[in-house]
C-alpha cells in the first residue's frame, strides 16, 4: 500500500541554526505514528513544513502524492492539521467558527455537526471560543482538523490541556479513525504512544534517532520513558 505521507530529507535552517536536519520517513494508511522528542527537537517545525505552513530550506514533503510546495491546495485538501496553540477567532462562537471553516472547505452543516459530535463539544457550541477552558479550545481545534474527513491527520499535542476523561475520549477517537487514515501525533505523553501509536519516531537536535514499533523500545526491561531518555540524552535509565 502506498504511503499517504512522504517526507524526504526535509531540512529547515533559521540563519545559522539548523532546526530540522535531513528528516525522512513515510506513513501508510492505518498507521498512527508518535513523533517524540524533547523541547526544541524539531517536531513542530517538521509538522509545520509537512502542513505547508513553513517553507523548507531543502527536501520534500508529499501528502497523498501531492508535493506540499508544488501543489499546496491539493495537499491541504487531504490534510487535517492541528498545530500547537491552534489559531481560532476567539470572539466567534464554536458553531460559527466551525461553520466558517466548513464554508472555506466547501462543506456544510452536516460536516459541522459530525465534527462537534466526534469531539464532544455540542454543549459549548453557542459559547464564544475565548470563554472556553484550555481543554475545550483544544477540542475545537481538533474539530476543525476533522471537519472535512481528510485521509491524513497531523496532530501536534492533541490532548494538551485535557482532563483524564477527555484524554481517554480523544485517544479512543484516534484509534477508531486509524484504520482509514495516516496519522502523525506529536506528544510529550509517553503513555499516549503506547496507548494509540503503531510506530514511534524519536527526534532530537533536528535528526531522527529511532523509528520502530512501541514494543521495540521496551527491550531489556526498559520503559518507554527510559528508552526515550537513553536516546535523547544518552543516559542509562
Amino acid at each position: 500500500m502506498d504511503a499517504l505521507i512522504e517526507i524526504e530529507r526535509l531540512t529547515k535552517r533559521f540563519g545559522g541554526f539548523t532546526a530540522v536536519d535531513g528528516v525522512s520517513f513515510s506513513v501508510r494508511r492505518g498507521e498512527v505514528v508518535g513523533f517524540l522528542g524533547p523541547n526544541g527537537a524539531g517536531k513542530s517545525t517538521t509538522m509545520r513544513m509537512l502542513a505547508g505552513f513553513i517553507t523548507p530550506t531543502s527536501g520534500t514533503a508529499r501528502i497523498c502524492g501531492h508535493d506540499v510546495q508544488a501543489e499546496p491546495q491539493a495537499a491541504k485538501r487531504a490534510l487535517g492539521f492541528l498545530p500547537e496553540g491552534a489559531p481560532t477567532y476567539p470572539e466567534m462562537t464554536v458553531a460559527a467558527f466551525l461553520r466558517f471553516v466548513a464554508d472555506v472547505r466547501g462543506k456544510g452543516v452536516a460536516e459541522v455537526a459530525r465534527a462537534m459530535s466526534l469531539t464532544q463539544i455540542e454543549s459549548v457550541r453557542l459559547q464564544p471560543i475565548e470563554t472556553l477552558s484550555k481543554g475545550f479550545k483544544r477540542r475545537v481545534g481538533l474539530a476543525q482538523a476533522l471537519l472535512h474527513d481528510p485521509p491524513v491527520l497531523v496532530l501536534d499535542e492533541p490532548t494538551d490541556g485535557l482532563d483524564p476523561n477527555q484524554k481517554h475520549e480523544v485517544r479512543a477517537l484516534i484509534r477508531a479513525m486509524a484504520p482509514e487514515k495516516a496519522i502523525v501525533i506529536s506528544t510529550h505523553i509517553l503513555e499516549e504512544v503506547e496507548a494509540v501509536c503503531t510506530r514511534a519516531i524519536v527526534i532530537a537536535r533536528g535528526k531522527v534517532l529511532a523509528d520502530g514499533k512501541p514494543e521495540d523500545y521496551l527491550v531489556d526491561g526498559r520503559t518507554m520513558e527510559s528508552a526515550f531518555r537513553e536516546l535523547t540524552l544518552g543516559e542509562a535509565a
